[in-house]
């Protein structure tokens, strides 16, 4: 279903960034004692689950490309945040995991978000929620 006309002076893109900007200022407030950049919070938080990834993988669940995550990779690992190993699927792939102490931080990362996610969402219907899912989604799927 399409969306009514919106005001043209209104953008979807720009009020995404102005909502990065201003949940990325919270949560390095709240996580300042992590010493930790937004990138690495991000990889942190996408690996929280526990579950192993590819670098591949935790490009795309991140938003980068594998190149670019390299540094942040070797940041969190001289940190001890994580392990890199071969893939048991594929010796030439990468596989990033967490450390106890890895584990840790993402769990703290995980929760500041979820937090400030309950903060920011909790006055908004379901399905206003569904609505603002649908359209992230939108806009992560968009084809070159």
């Amino acid at each position: 279903m399409k969306s009514e006309s919106v005001p043209s002076e209104w953008s979807a893109l720009l009020a995404l960034q102005r909502a990065t900007h201003a949940t990325l200022q919270v949560l390095a407030a709240e996580l300042v004692d992590l010493d930790l950049t937004a990138s690495e919070i991000n990889a942190l938080a996408n690996l929280a689950d526990g579950r192993g990834r590819t670098v591949s993988e935790l490009g795309a669940a991140v938003g980068t490309r594998p190149t670019t995550l390299t540094s942040v990779l070797d940041r969190l690992e001289r940190r001890g945040h994580i392990t890199r190993g071969a893939s048991p699927g594929d010796r030439r792939a990468v596989l990033i995991e967490l450390t106890s102490s890895g584990q840790l931080t993402a769990t703290t990362i995980r929760q500041a978000i979820a937090g400030l996610e309950h903060r920011a969402l909790d006055g908004l219907s379901t399905d206003a929620i569904a609505g603002l899912r649908a359209a992230l989604q939108a806009l992560t799927e968009v084809p070159s």
